[in-house]
């Protein structure tokens, strides 16, 4: 299969599981913010962002690993998997050591068994999708997506809703639906065939570590930069704070939705065509279209910002569209950094990838520090959108030894130049603004209709082939 047309199909396919995904999980935001105060609601953002901070520490990061080494033809698929549990069990057996220590340090200790069973439980869902996603069943892998939040929104209903447990009511509802989807997923893909015990192999386990350890400060500095914003905000300007900071996240997590399917799919192909004589031309290509794909949704979700704001969240959480501009370009160039740092992980040299991640980090939090106490909860966003922005930087210059990526500069900055236009124009709150900013966002269509255009045909060529072969 051509190589463009393989990237589109796979990011159709995971279209179906991100879309159902992130637009339920949208439509949970309404949920949360009438059943959960801005203070419940940032203390159970604090946990579960801290879980995903830990769990590449817990687990050794081995669930990357998982992707790369099961895609090797080389390597014996159910020996990857059976080794890549085996480490998330000791290392949840490690840190449960620890339980003295953190319920002391962490700020939410009377949650913190759902905090240790929501680690367990996560870790395990994520190393079982990466594998049967890495087995090529990207169908499934997108429809346990799906199912995964399909459960937490019943759950949902049924404790926040009908019998109002509040916090332990959400932080149960993930749990459950994290152990129902990892049993619908080891069914579905027959994975318990390959659970084989004797399949442990100490010299693949060292070969796996070796590849997924360095990647391990890569994913800290990440889940840094997000944890630092939500520390500092909760200490220097109270849990509620964090609350409104965690409801103006979730308006970004739409942007996301654009790069989880494209991302999930470009893995697979930078992998694949890790090798190939034309990747340098391959790569700026796909780079050019997702880049004008990724500013054209944050031009449009800026558009609809007050609107969307004003209908999906409570009254007491509207004042969270403030800190949603700087954030929504925060995604714009963590995606471009995640684009680049796909090199990295083709190569299998891993190791490459950390020195970036930490000057972004820690350009994140001193940031952070500098504006959070002036200008309030946006010098946290402000901080974020410019350490993905330096990250992404000085990824193009450290990953040309892989790969050569051509940028349309011209069209990038200039789109992107609208796009600060239009954020300046929403914190003005002029008369008419809002038809300036429809009429910036239509500049930004034109200025790039060539790759618009070569994105929807693509799309459409491909639909009409499916339809036809199913008939």
């Amino acid at each position: 299969m051509n190589m463009y047309k393989k990237l589109v199909t796979n990011s159709l396919i995971f279209a179906v599981g991100n879309l159902g995904t992130k637009l339920i999980t949208f439509f949970l935001v309404p949920l949360y913010t009438y059943y959960l105060t801005p203070s419940e609601f940032g203390m159970v953002d604090l946990l579960t962002t801290t879980i995903s901070f830990l769990m590449p520490i817990v687990t050794l990061s081995i669930f990357d690993a998982v992707l790369r080494f099961v895609m090797d033809k080389s390597h014996d698929k159910k020996e990857v998997l059976i080794n890549s549990l085996f480490i998330v069990l000791i290392g949840f057996f490690l840190i449960s050591l620890f339980y003295p220590v953190l319920i002391i340090l962490l700020p939410f200790d009377d949650y913190i068994h759902y905090f240790y069973l929501l680690l367990l439980v996560q870790s395990i869902n994520t190393i079982l999708t990466q594998y049967i996603r890495a087995k090529g069943m990207i169908r499934l892998f997108a429809l346990s997506g799906i199912f995964n939040v399909f459960t937490v929104l019943i759950f949902n209903i049924a404790l926040l809703m009908i019998f109002k447990m509040g916090i332990v009511g959400y932080l149960i509802s993930i749990i459950l639906a994290n152990i129902i989807s990892t049993i619908f997923v080891i069914i579905s893909g027959k994975v318990h065939h390959d659970f084989i015990i004797k399949k442990v192999n100490i010299k693949l386990m060292k070969e796996m570590l070796h590849y997924s350890i360095p990647l391990i400060p890569n994913a800290l500095m990440w889940w840094i930069m997000s944890l630092s914003d939500r520390y500092i905000i909760t200490y220097l300007l109270g849990i509620s704070a964090n609350g409104i900071y965690a409801v103006a996240n979730k308006i970004p997590s739409i942007l996301n939705i654009v790069n989880s399917i494209f991302f999930q799919a470009w893995q697979m192909s930078a992998i694949e065509e890790a090798n190939s004589k034309e990747k340098s031309h391959f790569f700026s290509n796909v780079f050019n279209v997702f880049s004008i794909a990724m500013l054209v949704t944050t031009s449009l979700l800026l558009v609809f910002l007050k609107l969307i704001m004003g209908v999906f969240v409570a009254n007491s959480y509207f004042i969270a569209w403030k800190y949603v501009p700087f954030l929504l370009l925060g995604v714009v160039f963590s995606s471009f950094s995640g684009f680049l740092g796909t090199n990295y992980i083709a190569t299998k040299k891993t190791s490459g990838i950390f020195k970036t991640s930490v000057i972004g980090a820690i350009l994140n939090i001193v940031v952070n520090l500098l504006l959070v106490p002036t200008i309030g909860i946006n010098g946290a966003a402000i901080g974020t959108m410019i350490s993905f922005a330096v990250i992404w930087l000085l990824r193009i210059k450290d990953t040309r030894e892989f790969v050569n990526i051509k940028l349309n500069k011209r069209k990038l900055f200039l789109t992107l130049f609208f796009v600060y236009v239009q954020i300046g124009i929403l914190y003005l709150n002029i008369k008419l603004g809002n038809l300036f900013q429809i009429v910036l966002l239509m500049l930004i269509i034109l200025l790039n209709f060539y790759e618009i255009r070569g994105i929807l045909e693509k799309i459409i060529i491909i639909i009409t082939k499916k339809s036809k072969q199913s008939k």
